[in-house]
Formats: structure tokens, C-alpha cells, sequence
């Protein structure tokens, strides 16, 4: 099929007729007509049937769609990535996006210490989800993404930041005095507690399931939520324990809760994901190092484990 072919049969498709098809193209019922005929004679097979003045896809149209679903998708990737080279993005604006969970605190603090240095630098900022970063990231729709499990993308450059430790929240008076003396808390202590369950379709919800079956530990979860916040909130008026990464922690008001590490210790890696294809700016280099330095400066750090090495230093390849 020529693409021609291919832009009247999903026209017909989705409009169910030779007339919705040339209004929708902008071209003349006759034009749709010879081009449908066209295309069955090369493919050898029908595409349509008429049914009371309606187009009928075949089996084999139906089959072939989805197929031509994704190309049109594809294109409007291009037409998107074209427009974004075109409009053309100078050193005054810097595009985030990033993961709710550290636009809460780490992205914040972060603004802060850039502005200092940039005021005339403007920052827009997206909260989403990784697929969706990695694909503004690819679109250059954005400038530099912030997310915690590294995104295998060939047209991504990754980064990693620092590293967070999953943590232990509840309200007061819950957590055994032992674990508060000590100043840690291991998940066989939470054993026989309410916790707040996780996500487990999230990486840090794949983690602490990996975690708890290591240690093999069973812990209850009669509440389940998808955002870190959410059990944050839930510990704080005493309906569960939550445990979540570092970065969530920071929001923890500690006259309410307690606040503990998880021991042995989880570690949570934050990443930094920019487009390989083009240069990073000096903003954009300078936003990331602030929120490296945020991280740097607010989280616990994590001690390397009997037989583990630390964490590798941030790379410092010129870009």
C-alpha cells in the first residue's frame, strides 16, 4: 500500500464513509473512490463492503488497522518533534519534567537554588509519569527529566543523581521504643502491623516487594495506594505505617510522625534523563546539579552494606 493508500483507508475507517472520508482529508468523494479501488487491486483482497449506504470493513481491514493506527501515531510524533525543532528553544527557559514524588520537596528546593543564580532563566515544570517523561524527553518537548529507575532509551542520555533510602513513617506512639532508640527499623518489626500497601506495578513498589521477600517477611496492607503521598497522609492520622523513598519522606511533618530508616537499608537511586542528541545548555546543566545538590544536602545517606560497594560518584563527562 502507498501511503496515500493508507491515508484514505484510515479515513474511511474512522469515518464510515466515502463523503466523511473526503470532508476529513479535504479531498472529493470520486478522489476517495479510485484510491480505495486502487489500493484493493494492489493488496488482491477487499477492504470494505457496502451496508445501507456505510462502509463495512472486511476481517482483513480490520486486521490490517491497528498496524495503521500505530503509523498515523508515529507521525504525529514527527509532526510534534518537527514543530518543537522549528519554534526553536533558547537559554531563557528551561523544561522540567519529573515524578510527583519530588516535586513536592527535592524540585522546589531545587528552584530555589537556581533562581538564585538564573533569575532571568524561566523554568516550566510537569509532573508525570516515566513513560510518559521518556517520551516528552525523546519529542524534545522537554529539556531534562528527574525519575528514580533509569530509562533504557537509546536517544536518552541517564545521569544518576544521588541516592535515597526507603523510610519508615508512622504516627506517634505506634513504632516500638526499641526501633526509636536505635534510630532505624527493620521490616521483620513491622511484622503484625497495619502498613500501607504500594503500587507494586511501580519500581519502588517492585523494590520493597523484592525487599520483604529477601528478608522473608509477610507484612498486612489492608489499605493499597498509587501515589507515596497519599500514605504519607494515611500515617499521619495513625491508619497505617507507611513506607516510602526518602524524597516522600521529606514532607513528613515529625510532630505527628516518626520517621525512621528501613534496616537493612533499600536504596532508591534518582536519575537525571536528557536527549542525547543535542547539546545540554548551561541552564539546563545548572538546574540538574542544584537538585543533585538538594538531594546531596536533605537525604540520609545510604551505608554501603557488608560486600557492597558505595554508589559510583555522578559522572563529570563534559556535555
Amino acid at each position: 500500500m502507498r501511503l496515500r493508500h493508507i491515508e484514505v483507508f484510515n479515513a474511511v475507517m474512522l469515518t464510515g464513509s466515502v463523503s466523511g472520508a473526503a470532508r476529513l482529508i479535504n479531498v472529493t468523494q470520486p478522489a476517495v473512490s479510485r484510491t480505495l479501488q486502487h489500493a484493493e487491486l494492489q493488496l488482491g483482497f477487499s477492504l470494505f463492503q457496502r451496508v445501507k449506504n456505510r462502509l463495512v470493513p472486511t476481517n482483513e481491514a480490520l486486521t490490517l488497522y491497528p498496524s495503521v493506527e500505530q503509523l498515523f501515531a508515529n507521525l504525529d510524533e514527527v509532526r510534534r518533534l518537527a514543530a518543537t525543532l522549528k519554534a526553536g528553544r533558547g537559554a531563557t527557559e528551561v523544561r522540567v519534567v519529573s515524578i510527583l514524588t519530588l516535586g513536592h520537596e527535592v524540585l522546589p528546593r531545587a528552584m530555589k537554588l537556581f533562581s538564585a543564580k538564573f533569575p532571568e532563566v524561566g523554568v516550566t515544570i510537569k509532573t508525570m509519569h516515566s513513560p510518559q517523561m521518556v517520551s516528552a524527553l525523546v519529542l524534545q518537548e522537554a529539556d531534562v527529566g528527574f525519575l528514580y529507575s533509569p530509562a533504557a532509551h537509546p536517544a536518552l542520555q541517564m545521569e544518576t543523581l544521588g541516592e535515597a533510602r526507603m523510610m519508615c513513617v508512622a504516627a506517634k506512639g505506634v513504632l516500638p521504643a526499641k526501633a526509636l532508640k536505635k534510630g532505624a527499623i527493620t521490616l521483620q518489626e513491622l511484622v503484625g502491623m497495619p502498613v500501607i500497601g504500594l503500587d507494586t506495578t511501580h519500581p519502588l513498589g517492585i523494590t520493597l516487594s523484592q525487599a520483604c521477600r529477601d528478608a522473608g517477611v509477610g507484612l498486612s496492607s489492608p489499605i493499597t495506594v498509587q501515589t507515596y503521598h497519599a500514605a504519607l497522609a494515611l500515617a499521619r492520622y495513625g491508619l497505617g505505617v507507611a513506607l516510602v523513598d526518602g524524597c516522600t519522606a521529606l514532607s513528613a511533618d515529625e510532630k505527628w510522625v516518626d520517621v525512621l530508616p528501613l534496616d537493612p537499608a533499600i536504596p532508591v537511586s534518582i536519575h537525571a534523563a536528557r536527549p542525547a542528541s543535542r547539546p545540554t545548555s548551561v541552564a539546563v546543566r545548572a538546574f540538574t546539579r542544584a537538585v543533585q545538590q538538594v538531594l546531596a544536602e536533605a537525604l540520609e545517606p545510604v551505608k554501603p552494606r557488608a560486600g557492597r560497594p558505595p554508589p559510583a560518584a555522578p559522572s563529570r563527562k563534559r556535555e
